[in-house]
């Protein structure tokens, strides 16, 4: 099958020999996971292509999707690709502005919205530009306010029932598929300017599903499982690994709100689940918090048994070394109790593998997960690159603990000697962004390899290269001594601080480092309790004498192997976190430092008045 893989016949192909088996579990009005066979999603899947059809669109016509993960976008993704039109994903949150600039730049007429909110942000688009024709709403409780141009998800799919004409035209459709499809346009958060349409072609999606196949292939379809879809499907790590469990035949469950993923995980206890660094330091801090909690001859057996996981994963396995015995009998011991107790009250208990990626992952939280028994896979992609670049082995002990994993097989990567920029050829990259040809040029190099804007190196891996991710380029700070800085790497030290949730390194043009903390306010609470701490707000707390004490101790500790240019002269603790509402970060959770900086521009101007 992998050699004529196309995302134009998932559906039909998958319905053809699976039939009934699970495609997706799709939760109801009551709380209540319905499954949904791949008969019946190709149902779904042939009915919207066949609208399609009726509404006039044409190969390469584009339609927006904007929405928050439903089982109706993942149709609605199925059947453009079946009759060569192009999906352009939209991030849930994004607003009318951001939405504006996709359709007028795509030149989209049809949208799908998904709730109240996406709805409501496009009425606003509808009201600036002509260009959008049609807007489907998909829950069916939306309040469409008389727009004109509004119709159901349930109305839109009966557009071409009935219509016999249309069935050779669809088959014509099938008959044209190629690997040179356009078949989805996503675009990046624009931290640094506008956003970017990365293209992604039939060609670069077949090749991807390749050498995941290559990859990890054999132990998906042997151990089978459930995956759980969290991360948005307008990110190309969830939508990757998506059409990667739909390959290999995994069920989906698609978890409509982020929100409610703490007591999804619960019910459906996934056997996979891709997601960002950061869900997974809010699990580290939270599991940190409950074993703090448990009284002291508790809590010195629980980091007994962690020290035993770690030697028996990080000093033997990892590594290549056999364990004893001994330490086998008690890391064994250790699994099918408290770990288990801790995976279990997560909900990650069936865990076979949980992929990472989407920024740099913290060397603490990597080795405490593998050291209680989750298989972490951490990679490293982009948009560009349709996902995955490198990742761990998914057997668990091949991994380096510091590096993003081994290039993936018919990835070629070198490092330029100027700038140490990763550089990579391969069919998985993007032919370039849409309707801008000056950045395409600019995002390859005259042999055709694309820079991938991270600073890195590459070491000896088991089959191919290990990648090390040192900093993104355009992200490296430069000091007013000459010495350069790499801020995220300075900001993950810092948040594998119990006590930091977010940081902000600010050095570019600055005599010395200095970061804007953003507590894990629970914790510091917990810390004012237990010292006899009172307060009236936020900020009186985070200005006491003995708060600042602790955040003085703990941020040298976090950066205590760093150089000395490297290292925080002076903090402040902010009463409130980043957010996307406030533009500080971007749909993927980036820092907009611009924004950052000119919201708090008097604060870090006070860290520099010493």
């Amino acid at each position: 099958m992998l050699e004529n893989l196309h995302l134009g016949t998932f559906a039909s192909e998958n319905a053809r020999r699976f039939g009934d088996k699970v495609a997706f579990y799709n939760r109801n009005e009551k709380g209540e996971w319905l499954p949904i066979t791949w008969r019946e999603a190709n149902e779904q899947v042939m009915k919207m292509a066949m609208s399609f059809l009726a509404y006039g669109l044409k190969p390469g016509d584009k339609v927006g999707i904007f929405s928050q993960n439903m089982v109706e976008i993942i149709v609605v993704d199925l059947a453009l690709q079946a009759i060569r039109c192009v999906s352009v994903p939209m991030y849930a949150t994004q607003t009318a502005e951001q939405v504006d600039y996709i359709v007028k730049d795509a030149n989209i007429n049809i949208i799908f919205t998904g709730e109240q909110y996406q709805f409501d942000e496009t009425v606003k688009v509808v009201a600036n530009n002509d260009l959008i024709k049609t807007v489907v709403g998909i829950d069916p409780s939306i309040d469409f306010k008389g727009l004109a141009q509004a119709v159901r998800y349930s109305e839109f799919l009966k557009k071409g029932e009935g219509k016999d004409e249309l069935k050779a035209e669809f088959e014509e459709r099938q008959k044209q598929l190629n690997l040179e499809d356009l078949s989805i346009l996503i675009y990046t958060s624009g931290t640094t300017g506008e956003p970017k349409g990365v293209i992604l072609t039939a060609g670069n999606a077949h090749q991807a599903l390749v050498i995941h196949k290559q990859r990890m292939g054999d132990l998906l379809t042997e151990k089978g499982g459930v995956s759980m879809s969290f991360l948005p499907l307008s990110h190309i790590f969830e939508r990757g690994w998506s059409y990667v469990c739909m390959m290999c035949q995994i069920p989906i469950y698609v978890n409509r709100n982020p929100k409610e993923i703490q007591s999804t995980l619960k019910e459906v206890r996934p056997n996979y689940m891709c997601a960002v660094p950061r869900f997974w330091e809010k699990v580290y801090s939270g599991v940190h918090e409950k074993l703090d909690a448990f009284p002291s001859i508790v809590r010195k057996f629980a980091f007994h048994a962690i020290k035993v996981g770690e030697k028996y994963h990080l000093g033997h396995k990892m590594v290549g070394k056999e364990p004893s015995a001994w330490l086998t009998f008690r890391y064994n011991f250790y699994n099918k109790t408290l770990f288990h107790i801790l995976r279990k009250a997560v909900g990650i208990d069936r865990g076979i593998m949980f992929p990472v990626a989407g920024a740099a992952c913290s060397e603490r939280v990597n080795a405490f997960m593998h050291s209680v028994g989750v298989n972490f896979v951490v990679g490293y992609g982009l948009t560009e690159t349709f996902a995955t670049v490198s990742c761990y082995r998914v057997e668990n002990g091949n991994y380096v603990l510091n590096s993003a994993g081994e290039l993936m097989d018919d990835i070629e990567a070198k490092i330029d000697p100027t700038n140490n920029e990763i550089l990579l050829k391969s069919k998985t990259i993007t032919p370039g962004y849409y309707n801008k040809p000056e950045a395409t040029k600019e995002a390859f190099t005259e042999d055709g390899f694309f820079r991938t804007g991270d600073a890195g190196k590459l070491i000896q891996g088991e089959r191919h290269p290990e990648v090390v991710i040192i900093e993104r380029i355009k992200e490296l700070f430069k000091t007013s001594n000459g010495k350069y800085i790499a801020p995220q790497q300075i900001e993950m030290l810092l948040e594998g601080d119990k006590y930091i949730d977010q940081s902000c390194v600010i050095a570019d043009g600055r005599k010395y480092v200095t970061a804007l903390i953003i507590p894990e306010y629970k914790m510091v609470e917990s810390f004012a309790a237990e010292n006899g701490i009172t307060y009236n707000s936020r900020e009186e707390l985070l200005a006491n004498a003995k708060v600042q004490e602790l955040f003085t101790k703990n941020i040298a500790a976090a950066v205590e192997k760093l150089a000395a240019y490297e290292k925080v002269e002076y903090f402040t603790l902010l009463s409130s976190p980043f957010t996307m509402d406030k533009g500080e970060l971007t749909n993927t959770l980036k820092m907009k430092r611009k924004v950052i900086n000119q919201h708090y521009e008097a604060e870090i101007e006070a860290m520099y008045k010493h």
